[in-house]
């Protein structure tokens, strides 16, 4: 199942022209989180057609709560002044989406028209896609993006077999009780954690753990946990 997120849209236009693309392609769950404009009526002549998608549109306060039950998080990026490679292209995305059992959600976040998505934002999702556009005029119009996402995603039928994987919200508690025990056995510096931590979610994206893995991580954190803890106290030997 494909969740479209839309993170602070600014123009009620393009929230509508989203719902058209998507409903062309057989998309119908859009969440938008954060603050957005006001959709009627705007939206809706832009949805033409996909009233109902807007009326069944969830808002949520933030990016995290539009995640916490999805099982794969990917958030789009313009590939203008980008350093570092992107994950997937529309067309690899989909054949990321193909593997994924038919009740498990793929989120797939946009950010706002003008200034995209902020780097806190960005590393709440597991992984990054953009659309390999012309480099000297490399940014799209969000409902553009959107539709270039829904048909590459709709054009590759499901694979037989799949994996379960972990939901969103569980990975992100891993992560943090990683990184507080990181931090705790100093192997990352407390003045500035993310800049190796960044790396450690993207080690753990990769390997797409499942439920039980995420458990077995929680277990061994919380096992590390109480041996630095025990380790800390004083021997009552001798008294």
């Amino acid at each position: 199942m494909l969740r479209v997120v839309l993170v602070e849209p600014r123009e009620a236009g393009n929230v509508g022209a989203v719902a058209r693309a998507m409903k062309n392609f057989g998309f119908d769950e859009l969440v938008i989180a954060g603050e957005h404009p006001q959709l009627l009526p705007v939206a809706g002549w832009w949805a033409s057609g996909a009233d109902d998608l807007l009326a069944n549109a969830r808002f949520v306060p933030t990016l995290a709560d539009a995640l916490a039950d999805a099982h794969v998080t990917v958030a789009t990026t313009s590939m203008r002044g980008r350093t570092n490679p992107v994950t997937f292209t529309p067309r690899t995305l989909a054949e990321k989406f193909a593997t994924l059992a038919r009740e498990q959600t793929l989120a797939l976040v946009f950010g706002r028209e003008d200034s995209g998505l902020t780097r806190d934002e960005l590393v709440l999702c597991q992984y990054t896609a953009a659309i390999p556009a012309n480099h000297a005029f490399p940014t799209m119009n969000l409902a553009q993006a959107a539709c270039v996402f829904c048909y590459e995603l709709s054009s590759i039928a499901p694979a037989e077999t799949s994996r379960a994987f972990a939901d969103a919200g569980s990975v992100e508690r891993l992560h943090q009780r990683a990184r507080a025990l990181l931090l705790e056995s100093g192997f990352l510096h407390a003045n500035n954690p993310d800049r190796i931590y960044d790396d450690v979610r993207a080690m753990i994206a990769r390997a797409d753990l499942d439920a039980r893995e995420v458990t077995i991580a929680l277990g061994i954190i919380r096992q590390l946990e109480w041996k630095l803890r025990n380790a800390a106290r004083p021997s009552d030997a001798g008294d």
